[in-house]
């Protein structure tokens, strides 16, 4: 018997490995998307069965394309305070043990949707797959400070996946909650890179804040929220939506734009950490608010 098997602790350790290469934290906002796109595809509640089996589907692919990454970028990751603590930065895991992992993870996640929801998601979800681990990851990310701008496609997937779930076809609604988070991805993303530059600096990855400078970076984060606020509009103007998801969005946008403004001006590490955070309960409440308007308005 190996001492893996052999030892309860340490086969705890690597599998605690194997779970942190999913990357939980983002696998679940991608879920959290995938699940909006769903409830908000069905004028009431939709098939519960059908939901469950495409978000254990999607969140399968999801957690591949996670760890195909930290595969590919695990030199990148050794030289970074903020990934070199990952089992393959380390090297505590092998190339064919993550590649295998990977392999296996996105095969049953493909399995489930094709089987189980629909062929339409399976292949959507097996592009956005290609399109992070591979167009985004291995080619774009290292070759241009577009990067986030072009491969911010595939981060903004879910909720087009999960409406192609429920309705086996991709409405102009799913369209504009595609494209919500498509606009939200370069200053959630620029946000951090601002105050992790010398990180990515160290990884020789060509992020705008290193190519163009901070002053730059911190111009297209206030035209990207700009853009976005604009954009967020669009459910409502679409008649998607009603008054309720509307407040919502032109308050939390106000202070979106705030944010950027405020690090455009008069920049810190500590102002561009608190824009990152704000990012990110930014989308949740604005995807929250849609979800709250859409069941309200069925029952008023």
């Amino acid at each position: 018997m190996s001492q893996t098997l052999a030892n309860p602790a340490l086969r705890s350790t690597r599998w605690s490995q194997y779970y942190a290469l999913t990357k939980p934290r983002v696998v679940q906002l991608i879920v959290f998307c995938a699940l909006i796109g769903m409830l908000l595809a069905e004028p009431g509640w939709p098939d519960l069965r059908l939901a469950a089996v495409a978000t254990l589907g999607i969140w399968l692919v999801a957690s591949a394309a996670a760890a195909f990454n930290c595969l590919v970028e695990q030199h990148i990751d050794a030289r970074m305070a903020r990934t070199a603590w990952r089992a393959t930065a380390k090297g505590e895991l092998t190339t064919p043990q993550t590649l295998i992992f990977s392999g296996v993870l996105c095969g049953a996640g493909s399995a489930v949707l094709y089987l189980w929801v629909n062929p339409l998601t399976m292949w959507l979800t097996f592009a956005t797959f290609v399109g992070y681990a591979v167009i985004y990851t291995v080619v774009l990310k290292p070759m241009t400070p577009q990067n986030i701008v072009i491969g911010g496609a595939s981060g903004a997937m879910p909720p087009l996946l999960g409406w192609a779930a429920m309705r086996n076809e991709v409405g102009p609604e799913a369209l504009m909650l595609f494209l919500i988070i498509f606009l939200w991805t370069p200053p959630h993303f620029w946000a951090l890179a601002l105050y992790r530059v010398e990180d990515y600096r160290k990884s020789g990855l060509p992020m705008l804040p290193i190519t163009h400078g901070s002053e730059f970076t911190r111009l297209q984060v206030v035209l990207y929220t700009l853009v976005l606020f604009a954009a967020t509009l669009l459910p409502f103007t679409y008649g998607m939506s009603g008054w309720i998801y509307l407040l919502g969005a032109l308050g939390l946008g106000v202070v979106f734009i705030a944010y950027a403004l405020a690090l455009w001006r008069d920049y810190s590490d500590l102002l561009a950490r608190r824009t990152f955070r704000y990012s990110i309960w930014y989308l949740s409440l604005l995807f929250s608010a849609l979800l709250i308007d859409h069941y309200l308005m069925a029952w008023i």
